[in-house]
């Protein structure tokens, strides 16, 4: 396929298109990023240098890819970090102009907004644009827990809590969800459950704890979904494989002990997982 994938960008590590376009890459997709900042480093470090971009620069971005005459080979556009409002404007403009070339093309939106621990991370403004503008034009979504509840404005504690929260977010537009770092009260402590939700039903994903915590991980999940899911249409199937590569990635990283997530080093898990979790019908 070919992915429009309009996210943020590090020099350094790997978060947003640095953590999402290789992923998709290796499973042999082209992918047309357009970066929503250019940062030394994530922010998780407190210190950073660059520049966030602005709207009319995306716009001119894709106008540049439209003059290619290529839109209508777009399969999907995947967006993360947006980094200010008037780039998700650009980004929904982006979105529309796709559709218009290719009617069957998919939008995925990784609502990134917080936290839980963290709370809000992004900029005023941007969580209102995800829930009011960017989240209803989505064909996908991948909340984590925080910004799943934070969307719905529901409480989660238990599985139908998510469930119904999820139910919600597909009445206002959105087929598919994949809620990330899902925790309820049956969610055992040494584990961690991500709950995916389309047209076949819903399906829960139960994998260990990892004693890791590295940025870029729902970048680059959100990425194998997408594809996984708009390559095969089953969303079982793509919630197995996409949580399988991240726990394989995630494991690679927490052996070696590093601040930043291998994915270079670890490539092999996104095409061939060394553990995959089968998903249950919930």
């Amino acid at each position: 396929m070919n992915i429009l994938s309009i996210q943020s960008w590090v020099a350094y590590g790997h978060v947003g298109n640095a953590s999402a376009v290789f992923p998709m890459q290796r499973l042999g997709h082209e992918v047309w990023a357009i970066h929503t900042v250019q940062f030394s480093n994530h922010t998780g470090y407190g210190a950073w240098r660059g520049r966030v971009y602005d709207g009319p620069m995306i716009e001119e971005l894709v106008d540049g890819i439209a003059e290619r005459g290529v839109l209508g080979r777009c399969d999907g556009v995947l967006s993360g970090y947006m980094g200010s409002a008037d780039i998700g404007t650009a980004i929904l403009d982006a979105v529309a102009r796709v559709r218009a070339a290719n009617p069957k093309a998919l939008y995925c939106c990784d609502p990134v907004i917080g936290d839980v621990g963290r709370g809000v991370f992004v900029r005023p403004g941007i969580p209102e644009f995800m829930r009011d503008a960017a989240v209803p034009a989505a064909d996908i979504i991948t909340p984590n827990q925080f910004e799943l509840e934070y969307l719905t404005g529901r409480t989660v504690t238990t599985l139908a809590d998510a469930k119904a929260a999820v139910a919600a977010l597909q009445a206002r537009g959105p087929k598919t969800v994949l809620v990330t770092s899902l925790l309820t009260e049956d969610t055992p402590a040494d584990s961690i459950d991500l709950l995916a939700s389309g047209p076949a039903g819903a399906f829960r994903v139960r994998t260990p704890k990892l004693g890791v915590s590295v940025n870029g991980a729902g970048d680059a999940i959100a990425a194998l979904f997408f594809v996984h899911a708009a390559g095969t249409g089953d969303v079982a199937k793509a919630l197995s494989l996409a949580a399988s590569s991240t726990f394989g990635l995630l494991t690679r990283t927490a052996e070696a002990g590093s601040r930043e997530i291998l994915t270079v080093a670890a490539q092999d898990e996104f095409v061939a997982p060394s553990r995959i979790f089968t998903p249950e019908a919930v």
